[in-house]
């Protein structure tokens, strides 16, 4: 079959640009780790500037930095010889608190490498990769990754989307937050609405003592963590009960969803926060789909299919699927309360 030249250069250049960013990937981390960015960000400075105030190697530095400005990371001055960070740049690379702040996704990237034997394993023998069996980078990671979202939108945005749920919180409710991890989303609810009673929930161990050790650094008196799977975590009349990027996660949902049910109040309300898809693949052919695709291939369907059942939704699993999953869990009134740009909120009600 003869190739068509143009056609292969422009894929050739397409696979050249995606390696470069697979390798680019590894020296973000560092430059995170180390400070790097964070230094760059007092203002313009040599390699041996940066260097001096990161108490780093200057050939090191000199080398990171070339590669940085090839990638577009940073800006290069070719008279003065100085890099430099534009404010864009600054607050996806240097500041960690700023909502649109990107590094720690790529320590979650650098567990998918790490796991890679693991995983092609399970693509031999059907079997599952359970979220405890990956690499520790992917746990802090994801912590990371999704803060600066729950930051910005969680309390601001999307707890008020949801019918009459504030007003509970402000009061003092009872709240559960299932699939918890490092009790992110926990400490942010219970910060926020300190008259209101927060219990964090994930079967991984490891991150529940995460989120415990993040709780008492904080101060927080009302809340509790305990390690326990979603289909039996305790307790009963929750005023609120909570799902953050998890649910396509477990191997049963729709048994989770079931126990939802059995633990909310009569007026009660679950709030299920998913990654934003369509219902369609050819909808989430995009750069966001094909992010999420790759998380769902390496850590979400693997993670579904250790567990019982092992229904295997997948992270762009899309609202017409997650609706049939959460009906059969026993809920007839569910609508989309609020999204961003890479999460979909839905408000469940018996």
């Amino acid at each position: 079959m003869e190739l068509d030249q143009a056609k292969l250069e422009a894929f050739v250049g397409k696979m050249a640009t995606d390696m470069g960013a697979a390798a680019a990937g590894a020296l973000i981390v560092i430059g995170d780790r180390l400070g790097l960015y964070r230094g760059l960000a007092e203002g313009p400075a040599t390699s041996q500037e940066l260097a001096e105030r990161t108490g780093t190697d200057e050939r090191y530095i000199r080398e990171w930095l070339a590669a940085q400005a090839a990638s577009g990371y940073v800006e290069f001055d070719p008279v003065a010889r100085r890099f430099s960070l534009t404010p864009e740049q600054a607050a996806v690379l240097a500041d960690p608190q700023s909502p649109v702040a990107m590094t720690g996704g790529y320590y979650s990237v650098a567990s998918l490498y790490k796991d890679e034997p693991t995983v092609s394993r399970a693509f031999q023998t059907g079997h599952g990769v359970g979220w405890h069996e990956h690499s520790e980078c992917l746990f802090c990671g994801t912590e990371r990754f999704f803060g600066p979202v729950y930051r910005s939108m969680l309390v601001p945005q999307w707890l008020p989307a949801l019918d009459g749920v504030v007003e509970k919180l402000q009061r003092g409710a009872r709240v559960a937050d299932v699939g918890c991890g490092h009790g992110l989303s926990t400490h942010l609810m219970a910060a926020a609405f300190p008259k209101s009673q927060f219990l964090g929930f994930d079967y991984h161990d490891g991150s529940i003592e995460r989120a415990r050790e993040l709780a008492g650094a904080s101060g927080l008196s009302n809340v509790a963590f305990e390690v326990v799977d979603a289909k039996i975590y305790p307790g009963g009349d929750y005023d609120l009960v909570t799902f953050f990027d998890c649910l396509h996660d477990m191997g049963d949902p729709v048994g989770a969803a079931r126990h939802v049910r059995s633990t909310l109040a009569e007026d009660g309300t679950w709030m299920i926060v998913e990654p934003l898809a369509g219902d369609r693949l050819e909808d989430n052919l995009h750069p966001i789909g094909r992010l999420y695709y790759s998380f769902s291939t390496m850590v979400c369907t693997p993670a579904s299919k250790s567990q019982p059942v092992g229904l295997a939704l997948g992270a762009q699993a899309g609202e017409a699927r997650l609706r049939e999953v959460i009906a059969a869990g026993g809920f007839s009134n569910v609508r989309r309360a609020a999204q961003s740009p890479t999460n979909m909120v839905l408000e469940a009600r018996v």
